[in-house]
């Protein structure tokens, strides 16, 4: 993270339910509306901000990344909200951060090899590693400290959270839900580092990269990907994910080195 700059935080959510109570944490909140979205500007836990829901896919993704920048002149972003499981290790309830991101959908071979991006030379994305350093440190203060408060145990019962994990490593973005394990099976053989299947931060990352933006990327796993990956995923949304975020956001407005 470049520390001689300070930090007007992008931060960007697919669903409305992934940023629950971010806004109304907001102090002096002021919104503009810009290419079908509203961004809201202000400062959280004293960093200045500005949080916008980019909406589902790598394209509506890529956008609202590419604005935040040379619109509202953020100097870094990150992207938090749900992903599916990508590998038998990553539980429902489970938190991803990112350590670089592919798009799994990708493939302009013969022409260049699979995945990567034409006239980038890259298939993978780094994150920023003081930025994903420190969103670790503020997942962790979450799991160690404040999810027993954060979630409902009738929550924690249903989606069985009595043991939540941290990952870090690559995940995989492409403009699919992934609702099948012969799916994901099949992404492994190609890609087995793969702990995370979502549909956004792959776009947000290459945007990133070409305009040289620091960013960092942390996921909650809301199913396993397969084939009752859609039951009750709402309600994990809305009754944990969103929970998970608001914290985890906070921890890391608060950490220092702002």
């Amino acid at each position: 993270m470049t520390e001689s700059k300070t930090m007007r935080l992008g931060i960007i959510s697919a669903l409305a339910e992934e940023q629950e109570g971010l806004i109304e944490a907001m102090q002096s909140p002021s919104k503009r509306l810009h290419g079908m979205r509203e961004y809201t500007e202000g400062k959280l836990w004293e960093i200045d901000a500005v949080c916008v829901l980019s909406r589902i896919g790598k394209v509506a993704a890529a956008m609202t990344a590419s604005i935040l920048v040379e619109k509202f002149g953020v100097t870094h972003i990150l992207f938090t909200g749900v992903a599916g499981s990508g590998d038998k290790d990553v539980n429902v309830g489970d938190i991803v951060v990112a350590d670089s991101l592919i798009q799994h959908d990708f493939d302009a071979s013969p022409l260049f090899p699979r995945f990567q991006i034409p006239l980038t030379g890259l298939s993978h994305f780094e994150t920023d590693l003081a930025l994903s350093d420190r969103l670790v440190l503020a997942s962790r203060q979450f799991i160690d400290a404040q999810l027993g408060a954060a979630i409902h145990p009738l929550e924690v019962k249903e989606f069985s959270l009595e043991n939540v994990q941290l990952h870090r490593g690559l995940i995989a973005s492409g403009d699919q839900f992934m609702h099948s394990s012969g799916q994901v099976g099949r992404l492994k053989k190609d890609l087995p580092a793969v702990l995370a299947l979502e549909m956004e931060g792959a776009a947000v990352a290459q945007v990133c990269f070409e305009l040289g933006i620091p960013f960092t990327v942390v996921r909650t796993i809301s199913d396993k990907a397969n084939e009752g990956a859609a039951m009750d995923f709402m309600r994990f949304v809305k009754s944990v994910a969103s929970r998970y975020a608001f914290d985890i956001v906070k921890n890391f407005c608060q950490a220092k080195g702002n």
